[in-house]
């Protein structure tokens, strides 16, 4: 064995010696670095002496503004045109409603008011009619005994009242239909002119003219074959003829017919004399 076999050798390896150089090598160039680019920043940095002006777009602006505002304008108009229009269509049907309910009621008035008066007029004429009734009954009472005396000379007419009542009779049963004049159905003043036409004489169409196209006669003084009438003398409503026993023959209405009836049925209002 050598004899310094046992001493330590005092020199590092040289591997640990490359690696520390190699680190110091990289330090070195990373300040020099830093270093440089210290020196060079303030040496390139310059003040700023210019300013950077920007493309002028007033004019175009202004336009597309100007078209923006005449746009909105119009659109404004417009709609106020169109709320004045609706404004005014619909004042205007408020109205068209108004003069219509307007007008219905004014129709609904007169109308009532038409109402009214023909219900007035129909209640007089019934009063009319009822207080006639009335007087010619009482006539009729104060005069039953001529009327007794006259009931046997229904069966003692003769010529042309005989003739005239048996006409008169002999339609009993026939149908009642206004303007009617034979000979199967009759109104009051056709079978009147019928019946004296039988015996020549000629009578006027209508009950009104044949109430005083005689001699007017009383009630209490009746004879066969005169002429009843009813209402007033040129305006009566109904005509008949006296057969005598207190009894008349007449085309009645629509529901009777040709009738023969006593005067406590509908008294008379007159009477006319013709033969």
């Amino acid at each position: 064995m050598s004899h310094t076999a046992h001493i330590p050798s005092h020199r590092k390896p040289r591997q640990r010696a490359s690696k520390t150089a190699l680190r110091a090598g990289v330090a070195g160039g990373v300040l020099s670095t830093i270093a440089v680019a210290g020196a060079a920043g303030p040496a390139q940095a310059e003040p700023v002496t210019q300013t950077i002006e920007m493309p002028t777009i007033t004019a175009g602006l202004s336009t597309s503004v100007a078209a923006s505002a005449q746009a909105t304008q119009a659109v404004a108009l417009d709609l106020e045109t169109q709320a004045n229009e609706d404004a005014a269509a619909e004042t205007a049907a408020k109205a068209a409603k108004k003069a219509k309910a307007e007008a219905v009621r004014k129709a609904e008035a007169k109308k009532k008011a038409e109402a009214a008066a023909e219900a007035k007029a129909e209640a007089a004429e019934r009063a009319s009619r009822t207080a006639e009734r009335t007087t010619l009954s009482a006539a009729s009472d104060s005069s039953s005994s001529s009327s007794s005396s006259s009931s046997s000379s229904s069966s003692s007419a003769t010529g042309s009242a005989a003739s005239v009542i048996a006409f008169a009779q002999s339609q009993i049963g026939d149908a009642y239909v206004s303007g009617g004049t034979g000979p199967n159905s009759w109104d009051c003043s056709g079978l009147v002119q019928a019946a004296f036409g039988s015996v020549g004489i000629d009578l006027p169409r209508v009950s009104q003219s044949q109430s005083t196209a005689g001699t007017q006669v009383s009630l209490d003084n009746l004879q066969p074959g005169d002429i009843l009438y009813w209402g007033g003398a040129g305006s009566a409503y109904h005509v008949g003829i006296y057969v005598g026993g207190g009894e008349f023959v007449g085309a009645q209405n629509s529901s009777t017919g040709v009738v023969q009836k006593s005067l406590d049925y509908d008294p008379p209002s007159g009477a006319v004399r013709v033969l």
